[in-house]
């Protein structure tokens, strides 16, 4: 049984014997190699390495492909270059594929030497395509056979090797191209000698080398395969994409976007260097700060204002929170359908009404209860409407900006995760206070 991460992580940060290669195995024996990447990326960079330096060698590639690039590149830099020809002596492909970022030439250049010739093949043709696109994380193991192909020799095929998540023969005729799929489950109990054809699925997505990796990743996850036939776009079958690396895709894409909603890289080590995370940080920062001054010039229109009604000041920040929030679950809404490929053209009008409807009677609602205490906290009738209307505004106000902000964004191809709540603040901010001190300046003057 694995001991539990946080009890590890200290006993390795706080143990002075933890340079102790034989103490270093003796702990982690048993665990399995993500247990062992996610041990290591929470550790300081200090006891990270010396742990590092305890692991077998054997063992540290699957260690290395199962972590973040930020942390994985500090190990790499504290591995003795002695040690590397060990250490890529059963690399393959895909897992070449996954360090490429993280490893410097003259590493790969090692590495790729370190490939049979049929998994250099698998290399070259998968740096063909981008790293956001399906045909650069395909598996290359696979079942296929002729389509003239009987039940005999499915059985003969399936008896020699069934690579994991593979639950599909793929037929392909003499040009190599993809045909048509039976599953194994159909295979056995047929009679041997009935045509693998006439066992066939009516329907089999097949992917597109080119496809966007979390696209073919998610309808792979609906399809009700383990894995799906890729292809180019003469038809050729290149290799499958299994359910693990699709997983694996989607679990990175989200991430992805959570981290990307406050300007940060998924890769992110927790212990990099200082510099590096401010000078990482320092651009969306940079930004959030133009956008303040934005709002803080707006706000500087009503100066008079805000000198004759100081209660105005005080409330100012519920606006703009209100709005905010408001903003922020309408934009989540719209960023996950785009991602899923659920909003578009002709359903963006319907999507657009449902928000505004939904913004309205939360606004209606929240509208009436805020100027109620507003009225009770500062005697002011006129101060509760001024705030109530100037609250209602901004929430529809958001609801409108949540859904075209992330819709024109991702026409921009501009990431929405990315940038959409930055731009989404300083709409509400600037709408709110602009709403609230006008009106301020209408009715309490």
């Amino acid at each position: 049984m694995a001991e539990p991460l946080p009890e590890l992580i200290e006993e390795f940060v706080s143990n002075p014997q933890a340079d102790d290669p034989a103490a270093i195995l003796t702990t982690l024996a048993g665990q399995d190699d993500i247990y062992i990447a996610t041990l290591l990326e929470s550790l300081p960079v200090e006891p990270r390495v010396s742990v590092w330096e305890g692991i077998p060698r054997d063992r540290k590639l699957d260690i290395l492909v199962e972590m973040r690039s930020d942390p994985r590149e500090i190990l790499i830099d504290a591995t003795p270059d002695g040690e590397w020809t060990a250490i890529f002596a059963d690399i393959e492909a895909e897992d070449l594929l996954e360090l490429l970022d993280s490893l410097p030439n003259k590493l790969i250049e090692l590495a790729f030497t370190a490939l049979d010739e049929q998994q250099q093949k698998h290399f070259k043709a998968a740096s063909q395509f981008k790293d956001d696109e399906i045909g650069h994380w395909i598996n290359y193991g696979m079942l296929v056979l002729p389509l003239n192909a009987k039940v005999r020799d499915g059985l003969r095929l399936i008896r020699r090797n069934v690579p994991s998540h593979c639950d599909t023969i793929f037929l392909i005729n003499r040009s190599g191209q993809f045909s048509a799929a039976v599953r194994l489950t159909r295979i056995f109990g047929s009679p041997e000698h009935v045509p693998l054809v006439e066992l066939t699925e009516e329907t089999i997505p097949a992917l597109k080398g080119k496809d966007d990796s979390t696209t073919a990743s998610l309808q792979l996850q609906r399809s009700g395969f383990a894995s799906l036939p890729v292809i180019d776009d003469n038809n050729q079958l290149l290799g499958r994409l299994d359910i693990t690396a699709a997983s694996e895709l989607v679990n990175e894409f989200y991430e992805r976007q959570v981290m990307a909603s406050a300007g940060m890289d998924e890769d992110e080590d927790l212990f990099a260097p200082v510099a590096k995370s401010a000078r990482n940080r320092a651009l969306w920062l940079g930004i959030n700060l133009l956008t303040a001054f934005l709002a803080s010039w707006f706000i500087g229109l009503f100066e008079a204002t805000l000198q004759e009604v100081v209660a105005l000041a005080v409330l100012m920040p519920v606006v703009a929170s209100m709005g905010g929030i408001a903003g922020s679950q309408t934009l989540t809404l719209i960023v996950r359908g785009l991602a899923l490929g659920q909003v578009t053209n002709s359903n963006i009008k319907a999507l657009m009404i449902k928000e505004l409807k939904v913004g309205g009677v939360n606004g209606i609602i929240w509208a009436i209860i805020i100027g109620i205490v507003a009225y009770f906290w500062f005697t002011n009738a006129a101060l509760g409407l001024v705030i109530c209307f100037a609250i209602l505004f901004n929430i529809v106000a958001a609801a409108i900006a949540g859904v075209f902000v992330p819709v024109i964004l991702d026409k921009l191809k501009i990431d929405p995760a990315l940038s959409g709540s930055v731009i989404l603040t300083t709409v509400t901010d600037v709408v709110g206070f602009v709403a609230f001190l006008g009106l301020g300046t209408l009715i309490l003057l």
